[in-house]
């Protein structure tokens, strides 16, 4: 499977990384960056045959079967529009777009189009998910009825997060896997959510805190920010006991404990290239299947998540270019 990236960041570097890891499922075969220069270097770093100083010239490659967009939330929807155009199946990075309304037209011109488009909140491709999903309906800690998730980075200084022309703010970068962790383990029947964020001088949140309420009694409490860094912890909160998932950005374990604080389970995840490898390889495994949309994060999820922020952020007052919210 043949990638091109669009955008030439870090996040597409770490990209490069992964794939270089899987010779024999991919190959990165092209970069674009709106700078010819910064693509040009990004090749030589990762050996990549092309590189391109247009995203419309790289789409129009006919040997590009997956098209890995790394750019800013506030270009994806730009980004994507033009892959379908050119018929060029998407990967895109979270959060998919900065609203509702453009992630609902991207998702149907995709649907009429039969071309894949996707997600790429890694951890829903994780294996860890399904570990985790499996630890917690064993049993081991009992009924659960809570769970916490944080996720705070010291990131104050990025201006991709303090920029509202470019969909800046906690929840879209941080917030959004926090309400993915609630939702892959909890479900999506909820009842309400309260809410509350700190605003930058900026107008974007810095800071935010949600209590989401499920429809069948089920509590998560979550908060994300990029001022300071927190452990970045989720924990199950059950009847005989709790369990902590070390970093849900990226989990590395989970450690079962009894009411007690006995450590009653612990199961370090897989070892891993990056852990974006197994977005690739479905989405390797969708395109052979000849299918628009992955199993780990069907377009229906990727639009619960996105009216959720959208519902937040009009609370909050936090808005970008251009909408009306």
């Amino acid at each position: 499977m043949n990638i091109g990236i669009i955008g030439a960041g870090s996040i597409a570097k770490t990209m490069a990384k992964t794939v270089f890891a899987i010779p024999d499922k991919a190959k990165i075969y092209a970069i674009a960056s709106r700078s010819l220069e910064k693509a040009q270097e990004f090749a030589r770093e990762f050996n990549i045959p092309k590189a391109f100083g247009s995203y419309e010239e790289m789409l129009q490659n006919p040997a590009i079967d997956l098209v890995y967009i790394a750019t800013p939330h506030s270009q994806h929807y730009q980004n994507m529009k033009l892959c379908l155009a050119n018929n060029k199946a998407v990967l895109c990075e979270k959060a998919f777009t900065k609203n509702t309304m453009e992630a609902e037209e991207i998702l149907r011109e995709a649907e009429s189009k039969n071309i894949l488009v996707t997600e790429a909140i890694w951890t829903r491709y994780m294996p860890s998910r399904k570990i985790i999903s499996e630890t917690i309906s064993s049993g081991i800690i009992g009924d659960v009825d809570h769970l916490s998730a944080n996720l705070h980075y010291s990131i104050a200084n990025k201006e991709r997060m303090v920029r509202p022309e470019l969909a800046g703010g906690a929840l879209l970068d941080l917030g959004v896997y926090c309400l993915n962790f609630a939702t892959m383990f909890f479900g999506n029947e909820i009842e309400k959510i309260d809410s509350s964020a700190a605003l930058t001088d900026t107008g974007v949140d810095r800071f935010n805190s949600m209590t989401v309420f499920f429809k069948d009694g089920k509590i998560a409490s979550l908060t994300s920010g990029f001022t300071n860094r927190s452990d970045r912890k989720g924990i199950f909160h059950g009847s005989k006991g709790y369990a902590i998932v070390e970093n849900i950005n990226n989990p590395s374990s989970i450690t079962c404990y009894d009411t007690n604080d006995m450590e009653l389970k612990h199961i370090d995840f897989p070892e891993i290239a990056t852990g974006y490898e197994y977005e690739v390889l479905e989405c390797r495994e969708i395109l052979e299947q000849k299918k628009i949309q992955c199993p780990s994060m069907p377009h229906e999820e990727t639009v619960f998540i996105m009216k959720i922020m959208d519902g937040l952020r009009k609370k909050w007052g936090v808005k970008y270019s251009g909408e009306n919210l």
